[in-house]
């Protein structure tokens, strides 16, 4: 739905110039801390796509040298993987792993296609909101390896490098400093895009789902005095109040007026950067100002390895990932093919030496994942629909309200 499919390449141009310049130690091999698993015989079917097939054939020679086992890099279209996955697996075709969003598990788990994966002795090196994208009911079900989400974007030469705490902060500097238009958000214009929104709704304490230890529930938590609250600084900010949000701006709008100079700050993801400085604007990254006195946390996606619940050689493809895939050689691999923001730890802060980079990394640990149940799919119309009407001037209390009993309708 947003623009992501596209990665973080506008940050391939200054990202990749970091990849050779780490003094990281490289992870030991498997053969150089403990026995590899005798996988003679066995073949691993990998589906993964174009952009990061190239990444991974390192690390499958590895294994090969070292396990006498084989992988089977089969390439396909990004677009297709979920539904070929989910079709394939319950007839015993498909692969042992396929390359996922966090976003498609509750799905996947539903239809009985991914067995859960075991990082104990890895877990720590990558980032907790990576490892908590792809919980479900408690168990961990992918191996993450890289980040996305959005974060605010100024433009430091009317108001300087500094970040506001908050959005009262954000306006004022942006007024005093007498831009045109103090802010502008993408509102998909008349669609609405509560994706883009949902850092300042979280920062009124309105989670789209309840969540809990074991993850999210199905639960609508944006209801009640909380969502309402928002839902009434909305509509202050919208066509009828103060007019910083309005339905007139979609995606490219929204670039067109902040690369112009004309705002002074937005909100948007690493995909839009060359397009935000396209005409020169010199930026800096930081995270979302609260609105609602809140932490603004905005949603994070993430992507990762899954393992068939079906595979006949689950021991081995449970290995290829926490002895292969599982490594700082791996994901910087990864990386320098699709480059984002790196679930490795040690890998995003050695990225973060540019800081856009780290602009988005500490956004993102702020943020939250996006829910990964399947009732997430039934949210957005109604939520983007209500989001509008209240910025065209709808009364926020009932709109909102409204929306929530619908929500509860729908999913039950």
């Amino acid at each position: 739905m947003r623009k992501m499919a596209i990665g973080i390449a506008a940050l391939a141009a200054t990202g990749l110039l970091l990849a050779g310049c780490s003094s990281t130690p490289t992870t030991p091999t498997p053969s150089e801390t403990e026995d590899a698993i005798d996988a003679s015989g066995v073949t691993l079917t990998v589906w993964t796509d174009e952009n990061r097939k190239p990444a991974i054939e390192a690390a499958a020679a590895a294994f090969e040298e070292e396990t006498g086992g084989k992988i089977e890099l089969v390439q396909k279209n990004f677009e297709d993987i979920r539904t070929d996955f989910t079709n394939q697996v319950p007839t015993g075709e498909g692969p042992d792993i396929t390359i996922g969003a966090h976003d498609w598990l509750g799905s996947l788990v539903q239809a009985g296609v991914v067995s859960p994966v075991d990082l104990t002795d890895t877990a720590s090196n990558f980032a907790p909101v990576s490892l908590d994208a792809f919980t479900y009911d408690g168990q961990l079900y992918a191996l993450p390896y890289s980040l996305e989400t959005i974060a605010l974007v100024q433009n430091t030469e009317l108001v300087g490098d500094d970040a506001p705490a908050t959005w009262d902060d954000a306006i004022k500097a942006a007024t005093d400093a007498g831009a045109e238009r103090p802010i502008v958000i993408n509102t998909a214009g008349q669609t609405g895009d509560a994706y883009t929104m949902y850092g300042f709704q979280t920062s009124f304490g309105a989670p789209v789902f309840v969540s809990n230890a074991d993850g999210y529930t199905s639960e609508v938590g944006m209801g009640g005095d909380a969502g309402t609250a928002f839902a009434e600084w909305l509509g202050a900010n919208g066509e009828k109040g103060d007019g910083y949000i309005s339905t007139t701006i979609d995606y490219d709008t929204n670039n067109e007026l902040f690369a112009s100079g004309k705002a002074a700050y937005t909100v948007q993801g690493p995909w839009a950067i060359e397009a935000l400085t396209a005409d020169g604007v010199e930026i800096k990254v930081n995270p979302i100002p609260s609105a609602g006195g809140e932490t603004a946390a905005p949603f994070v996606g993430v992507q990762g390895f899954y393992v068939s619940s079906q595979s006949k050689n689950a021991l081995v493809a449970q290995e290829f990932l926490t002895k292969y895939l599982a490594t700082y050689d791996a994901q910087k691999a990864l990386y320098e093919a699709d480059p984002r923001i790196p679930a490795w730890n040690d890998l995003a802060t050695e990225v973060s030496s540019d800081p856009v980079i780290a602009g988005f990394v500490a956004s993102s640990q702020n943020g939250v994942p996006m829910p990964n149940i399947p009732e997430m799919g039934s949210v957005w119309d109604l939520w983007n629909a209500a989001q509008v009407q209240i910025i065209k001037g709808a009364d926020p209390a009932s709109t909102w309200d409204k929306m929530i009993t619908d929500l509860q309708a729908l999913i039950g």
